[in-house]
């Protein structure tokens, strides 16, 4: 027999073996990442044997290393320190048309060839040929939908969400989800408004934000942000930080929010009573709080608790889904997150799993503890959404003593 102590250790050893491979992963990938965006495809497309005309190579290749030197330029600019708007966008969109090209450069320009060859499909030209048609076509198709996708008002997904402390006169209640709204040098001010008329057809009890409200500062995306102050539930609105309010002044924010007339819930909670019974709706500010150096910011589910009844179910905003493990031992029994965006660039996806517990819907985490995870409602950076639509989320919550 194993002992749990000992198979506790073991867990806990990998999972930081993993997050520390994660951080070197992620330490080089700056560095490698743009030469593999940009190299892979441009040999696929224009040096696997296609034998294009000399002018073609020539331009193809000058096409290519510009987009190797200009991406990275581009985004230093718009988010670095200089934050040039028109900067930013050049940069995300070559970001994101590099990840796609590349994406199917691999899929299509390898499997294919060898298929074509093992059949006797034309020449080795032909062949190299119909891959980079193939490659171009499917980049985009998926590029211009991705577009749409990300621009678009999002759909609302409706959810279920059984709770078994819920008490009966809770049963039903309606949490409507926002996250991820991501404001930024693309202005989406219009979208931002379209947005909340749509919040509010939702008949919502409670409104939820849980962060990544914007990519700048609050006094910078004002214009954008400001839609927000006429979203209506018949509650609360609430609202807690994620990790990008901390790259962008965190506390302007928090103030912005409160002005606009949302509840930031940093580390405590309030009480949504409806039919004689009672849910505990807490908050934590994202976990990278305590990192960026703002005095009292931290993520402390022990505050946000603090002098709440054990016996009331709760409900906990917190932007990461990786705060579930504090969630679950802390007796949550819903919490609410974003952060993934879903991958929101298919197949990112992979990536975003090797750092957290979920990518989207409903999950289970212990013996109570649900989550439920947000494809997120804006984007960031790249303006495309790949196989990861975009969502407002209803949260419809069921009590096993249903009137």
């Amino acid at each position: 027999m194993t002992d749990t102590g000992e198979a506790r250790s073991a867990d806990e050893s990998t999972q930081e073996t993993r997050q520390s491979r994660l951080r070197v992963f992620m330490r080089y990938i700056p560095l490698i990442a743009p030469i593999l965006l940009w190299t892979v495809p441009c040999w696929v497309l224009l040096h696997a044997g296609q034998h294009w005309p000399l002018p073609v190579t020539l331009i193809g290749t000058a096409l290519f290393a510009l987009g190797l030197i200009g991406m990275p330029l581009a985004m230093m600019r718009g988010h670095g320190r200089r934050q040039q708007d028109r900067a930013a966008i050049v940069g995300d969109v070559l970001l994101g048309a590099s990840w796609v090209l590349f994406t199917w450069s691999v899929l299509l320009g390898v499997l294919p060839l060898v298929i074509l060859a093992v059949a006797g499909a034309g020449d080795g030209e032909n062949r190299a040929r119909i891959v980079t048609c193939a490659v171009l076509g499917v980049s985009a198709v998926l590029l211009a939908w991705g577009y749409a996708e990300a621009r678009r008002v999002p759909r609302v997904r409706h959810v279920e969400v059984h709770l078994p402390r819920l008490g009966a006169g809770l049963d039903g209640t309606r949490v409507v989800l926002i996250t991820d709204t991501h404001y930024g040098p693309l202005d989406r001010a219009r979208w931002s408004a379209r947005v909340c008329e749509r919040i509010n057809t939702l008949d919502a009890d409670l409104v939820c934000h849980t962060g990544d409200i914007a990519d700048g500062t609050a006094e910078r995306r004002r214009a954008q942000a400001e839609p927000l102050g006429t979203v209506r539930a018949t509650r609360a609105r609430v609202y807690v930080t994620g990790n990008h309010e901390y790259y962008s002044q965190a506390q302007g924010w928090v103030d912005l929010m409160d002005e606009l007339g949302w509840e930031p819930l940093r580390n405590r909670h309030l009480l949504l009573e409806r039919g004689g019974d009672t849910l505990v709706v807490a908050g934590v500010d994202d976990v990278t709080a305590e990192s960026s150096g703002l005095a009292g910011h931290r993520a402390h589910l022990a505050g946000a608790l603090h002098g709440a009844d054990p016996d009331l179910p709760v409900l906990l905003l917190a932007h990461q889904p990786k705060f579930i493990d504090r969630a679950a031992t802390g007796g949550v029994d819903l919490q609410l997150s974003g952060h993934t965006h879903g991958g929101q660039i298919w197949p990112f996806h992979h990536l975003v799993r090797v750092d957290q517990p979920a990518l989207a819907g409903l999950s289970r985490h212990g013996a109570r503890t649900l989550l439920y995870t947000s494809r997120g409602t804006g984007f960031w950076g790249p303006p495309f959404r790949v196989f990861a639509p975009s969502e407002i989320t209803l949260l419809v919550l069921r009590s096993p003593q249903r009137p």
